[in-house]
């Protein structure tokens, strides 16, 4: 019997009532722990220490990296934090600078502007003086 002609029979026997179940068709109760053969607890034993020893030492590796990665980063992270806070300082000063000036401008125009106010006074005095007063009759 050829392979091709199997899957018809199988097709055909599938469909007729009453037939057995061949070595080759699947049990409904496949996957049962019953129907598992013995496994031999040396041997699952074994396989699991050589599949821990194959992967063991890359994943130690990988944790000490990234530990390492870690570290690193908590290092990076303080000094951002520390060159943030000496950044924020500068600021602070950059702008007490600027109100210094801001103030010194502001007190010089205001000087400048009391100058103008006072000599305003003295040519309107001035200007009083100079004014032809009649001259008194004795």
């Amino acid at each position: 019997m050829s392979v091709a002609e199997r899957p018809e029979e199988e097709a055909a026997a599938a469909a007729s009532p009453g037939r057995s179940l061949g070595p080759r068709d699947a049990s409904p109760d496949e996957g049962v722990v019953e129907d598992l053969p013995l496994i031999d607890e040396k041997a699952v034993e074994q396989l699991t220490e050589g599949l821990i020893s194959h992967y063991l030492p890359d994943l130690q590796r990988s944790k000490s990296a990234l530990q390492e990665l870690t570290q690193n980063q908590v290092v990076l992270l303080e000094t951002l934090e520390q060159e943030i806070s000496k950044f924020r300082e500068c600021n602070s000063i950059l702008d007490i600078n600027a109100l210094k000036r801001a103030l010194k401008l502001q007190q010089k125009r205001q000087k400048e502007e009391l100058e103008r106010e006072q000599q305003r006074e003295k040519e309107l005095e001035r200007e009083k003086q100079l004014t032809a007063k009649p001259a008194r009759r004795t």
